[in-house]
Protein backbone atom coordinates (compact mmCIF):
# COMPACT_ATOMS: atom_id res chain seq x y z
CA UNK A 1 0.00 0.00 0.00
CA UNK A 2 1.71 3.16 -1.31
CA UNK A 3 0.84 6.64 0.23
CA UNK A 4 -0.90 9.00 -2.25
CA UNK A 5 0.45 12.17 -3.27
CA UNK A 6 -1.63 14.85 -1.94
CA UNK A 7 -3.64 17.24 -4.72
CA UNK A 8 -5.49 20.25 -3.69
CA UNK A 9 -8.26 20.09 -6.03
CA UNK A 10 -9.31 16.64 -4.70
CA UNK A 11 -12.81 16.04 -3.71
CA UNK A 12 -13.76 17.02 0.08
CA UNK A 13 -13.76 13.16 0.34
CA UNK A 14 -10.83 12.31 -0.60
CA UNK A 15 -8.95 14.78 1.42
CA UNK A 16 -10.89 13.63 4.35
CA UNK A 17 -9.65 10.05 4.08
CA UNK A 18 -5.94 11.26 2.91
CA UNK A 19 -5.80 13.17 6.73
CA UNK A 20 -6.80 9.84 8.07
CA UNK A 21 -4.72 7.79 6.61
CA UNK A 22 -1.61 10.19 7.50
CA UNK A 23 -2.60 9.02 10.88
CA UNK A 24 -3.49 5.80 10.41
CA UNK A 25 -0.22 4.48 8.11
CA UNK A 26 1.73 7.23 6.94
CA UNK A 27 3.40 9.07 9.87
CA UNK A 28 1.56 11.37 11.34
CA UNK A 29 2.17 11.38 15.33
CA UNK A 30 -0.23 14.42 15.94
CA UNK A 31 -2.66 12.04 17.22
CA UNK A 32 -0.80 9.04 18.45
CA UNK A 33 -4.04 7.38 20.37
CA UNK A 34 -5.88 7.55 17.45
CA UNK A 35 -3.08 5.90 15.39
CA UNK A 36 -2.43 3.44 18.37
CA UNK A 37 -6.30 2.15 18.16
CA UNK A 38 -6.29 1.93 14.46
CA UNK A 39 -2.79 -0.30 13.91
CA UNK A 40 -3.88 -2.45 17.01
CA UNK A 41 -7.75 -3.16 15.57
CA UNK A 42 -6.43 -3.09 11.66
CA UNK A 43 -3.52 -5.48 12.78
CA UNK A 44 -6.23 -7.77 14.91
CA UNK A 45 -8.60 -8.17 12.03
CA UNK A 46 -6.24 -8.98 9.45
CA UNK A 47 -4.36 -11.85 11.37
CA UNK A 48 -8.25 -12.89 12.25
CA UNK A 49 -8.61 -13.04 8.79
CA UNK A 50 -5.60 -14.86 8.50
CA UNK A 51 -6.56 -17.44 11.02
CA UNK A 52 -9.70 -18.41 9.17
CA UNK A 53 -10.02 -17.98 5.89
CA UNK A 54 -7.14 -19.39 3.30
CA UNK A 55 -5.65 -17.12 0.95
CA UNK A 56 -6.87 -16.82 -2.46
CA UNK A 57 -10.67 -17.01 -1.22
CA UNK A 58 -13.12 -14.67 -2.38
CA UNK A 59 -14.01 -11.92 0.37
CA UNK A 60 -16.08 -8.55 -0.04
CA UNK A 61 -15.23 -5.57 2.71
CA UNK A 62 -18.67 -3.85 3.21
CA UNK A 63 -18.31 -0.22 3.85
CA UNK A 64 -14.61 -0.05 2.92
CA UNK A 65 -14.27 3.79 2.90
CA UNK A 66 -10.56 4.22 2.31
CA UNK A 67 -9.78 1.07 1.13
CA UNK A 68 -6.69 0.07 3.83
CA UNK A 69 -8.47 -3.44 4.48
CA UNK A 70 -9.56 -4.40 1.06
CA UNK A 71 -5.55 -3.07 0.05
CA UNK A 72 -4.18 -5.27 2.92
CA UNK A 73 -5.92 -8.32 2.22
CA UNK A 74 -5.33 -8.45 -1.82
CA UNK A 75 -1.82 -7.91 -0.93
CA UNK A 76 -1.75 -11.16 1.36
CA UNK A 77 -3.25 -13.28 -1.70
CA UNK A 78 -7.07 -12.72 -0.95
CA UNK A 79 -9.49 -11.81 -4.16
CA UNK A 80 -10.58 -8.74 -2.73
CA UNK A 81 -13.97 -6.88 -3.58
CA UNK A 82 -14.24 -2.90 -2.27
CA UNK A 83 -17.36 -1.96 -1.53
CA UNK A 84 -18.78 1.34 -0.64
CA UNK A 85 -21.82 3.67 -1.10
CA UNK A 86 -19.81 6.95 -1.99
CA UNK A 87 -18.69 5.22 -4.96
CA UNK A 88 -15.74 8.56 -5.73
CA UNK A 89 -13.98 6.76 -2.71
CA UNK A 90 -12.99 3.91 -5.37
CA UNK A 91 -10.80 6.13 -7.09
CA UNK A 92 -8.73 7.22 -4.07
CA UNK A 93 -8.30 3.67 -2.91
CA UNK A 94 -6.67 2.90 -6.56
CA UNK A 95 -4.22 5.51 -5.79
CA UNK A 96 -2.89 3.80 -2.85
CA UNK A 97 -2.66 0.08 -4.86
CA UNK A 98 0.54 -1.87 -5.18
CA UNK A 99 -0.35 -5.26 -6.18
CA UNK A 100 -3.25 -8.23 -5.73
CA UNK A 101 -6.40 -8.57 -6.85
CA UNK A 102 -9.24 -6.16 -6.09
CA UNK A 103 -12.15 -5.08 -7.61
CA UNK A 104 -14.57 -2.05 -7.15
CA UNK A 105 -18.22 -2.78 -6.07
CA UNK A 106 -19.87 0.86 -5.30
CA UNK A 107 -23.40 1.15 -4.21
CA UNK A 108 -25.41 -0.62 -1.34
CA UNK A 109 -23.78 -3.99 -1.63
CA UNK A 110 -27.53 -5.74 -0.46
CA UNK A 111 -29.26 -4.52 -3.77
CA UNK A 112 -26.18 -4.94 -6.17
CA UNK A 113 -26.88 -8.50 -8.26
CA UNK A 114 -23.48 -10.47 -6.80
CA UNK A 115 -22.94 -13.48 -9.08
CA UNK A 116 -21.04 -15.64 -6.29
CA UNK A 117 -21.21 -15.48 -2.59
CA UNK A 118 -18.30 -14.88 -0.74
CA UNK A 119 -15.84 -16.89 0.92
CA UNK A 120 -15.96 -14.41 3.95
CA UNK A 121 -17.43 -10.68 4.90
CA UNK A 122 -15.22 -8.09 6.72
CA UNK A 123 -17.54 -5.14 8.08
CA UNK A 124 -15.16 -2.85 10.49
CA UNK A 125 -16.91 -0.33 12.97
CA UNK A 126 -20.37 -0.60 10.75
CA UNK A 127 -22.66 -2.57 12.55
CA UNK A 128 -22.86 0.61 15.23
CA UNK A 129 -23.97 2.98 12.29
CA UNK A 130 -27.21 1.20 10.98
CA UNK A 131 -30.57 1.37 12.90
CA UNK A 132 -31.47 -1.83 12.35
CA UNK A 133 -28.22 -4.02 13.56
CA UNK A 134 -29.87 -7.23 13.61
CA UNK A 135 -31.50 -6.97 9.70
CA UNK A 136 -28.42 -5.64 9.02
CA UNK A 137 -26.00 -9.13 10.44
CA UNK A 138 -28.86 -11.17 8.42
CA UNK A 139 -28.70 -9.17 5.14
CA UNK A 140 -24.61 -9.85 5.43
CA UNK A 141 -25.15 -13.00 6.08
CA UNK A 142 -26.46 -13.56 2.47
CA UNK A 143 -23.16 -12.56 1.17
CA UNK A 144 -20.96 -15.58 2.11
CA UNK A 145 -21.38 -19.19 1.36
CA UNK A 146 -22.19 -21.95 3.84
CA UNK A 147 -19.23 -22.50 5.88
CA UNK A 148 -18.10 -18.90 5.49
CA UNK A 149 -17.31 -16.43 7.98
CA UNK A 150 -17.91 -12.58 8.62
CA UNK A 151 -15.12 -11.03 10.58
CA UNK A 152 -16.68 -8.29 12.48
CA UNK A 153 -15.26 -5.35 14.81
CA UNK A 154 -17.60 -2.62 16.63
CA UNK A 155 -17.45 -0.72 19.58
CA UNK A 156 -17.93 -1.90 23.24
CA UNK A 157 -21.00 -1.05 24.44
CA UNK A 158 -19.71 -2.03 28.08
CA UNK A 159 -16.77 0.53 27.55
CA UNK A 160 -17.13 2.31 30.92
CA UNK A 161 -17.53 5.92 29.05
CA UNK A 162 -20.25 4.53 26.63
CA UNK A 163 -23.35 6.58 27.35
CA UNK A 164 -25.61 5.45 24.20
CA UNK A 165 -28.25 2.58 24.55
CA UNK A 166 -28.46 -0.97 24.23
CA UNK A 167 -30.38 -1.86 21.01
CA UNK A 168 -32.32 -4.50 22.84
CA UNK A 169 -33.52 -1.62 24.86
CA UNK A 170 -35.14 0.25 21.97
CA UNK A 171 -38.65 -0.69 21.23
CA UNK A 172 -38.44 1.14 18.44
CA UNK A 173 -35.35 1.56 16.32
CA UNK A 174 -37.02 2.65 13.09
CA UNK A 175 -37.00 6.04 14.89
CA UNK A 176 -33.06 6.43 14.15
CA UNK A 177 -33.55 5.76 10.22
CA UNK A 178 -33.18 9.27 9.21
CA UNK A 179 -29.30 9.39 11.21
CA UNK A 180 -28.04 5.90 10.12
CA UNK A 181 -24.51 5.69 7.66
CA UNK A 182 -23.31 8.63 9.14
CA UNK A 183 -19.38 8.94 9.59
CA UNK A 184 -17.33 8.70 12.64
CA UNK A 185 -18.24 8.57 15.88
CA UNK A 186 -21.09 10.68 15.76
CA UNK A 187 -22.92 8.41 13.44
CA UNK A 188 -23.16 5.53 16.03
CA UNK A 189 -26.50 4.79 17.21
CA UNK A 190 -26.33 2.02 19.29
CA UNK A 191 -22.97 0.42 21.18
CA UNK A 192 -23.79 -3.54 21.08
CA UNK A 193 -23.03 -5.81 24.67
CA UNK A 194 -21.68 -9.04 24.12
CA UNK A 195 -24.81 -10.70 25.07
CA UNK A 196 -26.62 -8.20 22.45
CA UNK A 197 -24.05 -10.03 19.56
CA UNK A 198 -24.42 -13.50 20.88
CA UNK A 199 -27.97 -12.90 20.60
CA UNK A 200 -28.03 -11.11 17.15
CA UNK A 201 -26.09 -14.20 15.84
CA UNK A 202 -28.35 -16.99 17.30
CA UNK A 203 -31.18 -15.29 15.83
CA UNK A 204 -29.69 -14.83 12.46
CA UNK A 205 -29.47 -18.77 12.28
CA UNK A 206 -25.75 -18.36 12.27
CA UNK A 207 -22.43 -19.10 14.87
CA UNK A 208 -20.23 -17.44 16.68
CA UNK A 209 -16.59 -19.32 17.19
CA UNK A 210 -15.22 -16.23 18.48
CA UNK A 211 -15.94 -13.36 20.47
CA UNK A 212 -13.38 -10.50 21.99
CA UNK A 213 -12.42 -7.17 23.91
CA UNK A 214 -9.66 -5.01 23.40
CA UNK A 215 -8.45 -1.69 22.95
CA UNK A 216 -8.21 -0.03 26.42
CA UNK A 217 -8.04 4.06 26.82
CA UNK A 218 -4.23 4.37 27.02
CA UNK A 219 -3.96 2.49 23.38
CA UNK A 220 -6.45 5.01 22.85
CA UNK A 221 -5.42 7.79 23.84
CA UNK A 222 -8.72 8.28 25.98
CA UNK A 223 -9.25 9.53 29.49
CA UNK A 224 -6.93 12.35 28.45
CA UNK A 225 -3.73 10.08 28.25
CA UNK A 226 -3.12 11.43 24.40
CA UNK A 227 -0.98 13.68 26.44
CA UNK A 228 1.24 11.15 28.08
CA UNK A 229 1.57 9.11 25.17
CA UNK A 230 4.61 10.81 23.23
CA UNK A 231 6.11 10.13 26.64
CA UNK A 232 5.06 6.49 27.15
CA UNK A 233 7.62 3.93 25.28
CA UNK A 234 5.51 2.24 22.55
CA UNK A 235 6.47 -1.45 24.22
CA UNK A 236 4.85 -0.31 27.28
CA UNK A 237 2.23 1.05 25.37
CA UNK A 238 2.06 -3.02 23.73
CA UNK A 239 2.46 -4.28 27.13
CA UNK A 240 -0.29 -3.06 28.97
CA UNK A 241 -2.70 -3.38 25.76
CA UNK A 242 -1.61 -7.16 26.40
CA UNK A 243 -2.79 -7.14 30.36
CA UNK A 244 -6.09 -5.80 29.97
CA UNK A 245 -7.20 -7.55 26.91
CA UNK A 246 -5.72 -11.48 28.63
CA UNK A 247 -7.99 -13.97 28.29
CA UNK A 248 -9.73 -11.81 25.08
CA UNK A 249 -10.80 -8.90 27.61
CA UNK A 250 -13.49 -10.54 29.39
CA UNK A 251 -11.74 -9.96 32.85
CA UNK A 252 -11.46 -5.90 32.01
CA UNK A 253 -15.00 -5.70 29.62
CA UNK A 254 -15.26 -2.14 31.00
CA UNK A 255 -12.08 -1.03 30.22
CA UNK A 256 -11.75 -2.99 26.43
CA UNK A 257 -13.11 0.10 23.76
CA UNK A 258 -13.68 -2.62 21.01
CA UNK A 259 -14.74 -6.14 20.13
CA UNK A 260 -13.70 -8.11 17.54
CA UNK A 261 -16.54 -10.95 16.34
CA UNK A 262 -15.71 -14.60 14.36
CA UNK A 263 -19.43 -15.32 13.05
CA UNK A 264 -19.49 -18.19 10.71
CA UNK A 265 -22.57 -19.71 8.45
CA UNK A 266 -23.31 -23.30 8.91
CA UNK A 267 -22.37 -25.22 6.11
CA UNK A 268 -25.89 -27.31 4.66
Amino acid sequence: MKKPVYNSEWLESWKSSYSSDLLEFFGDTGNLGYTYGYQLRFNKTIDTVKRYVPSHSRIIDVAAAQGNFSLRLAELGYLVTWNDLRAELADYVKLKYETGDINYLSGNCFELNLQEEFDAVVITEIIEHVAHPDQFLLNISTLIKPGGYIIMTTPNGEYIRNNLPRFSDCPDSSVFENVQFKPDADGHIFLLHRDEIENLVKKSGLILKELCLFSNPLTNGYLKTNYLLPFIPKPLVDFLELLTSFNNGQFFPKINVHTLAVIMKPSQ
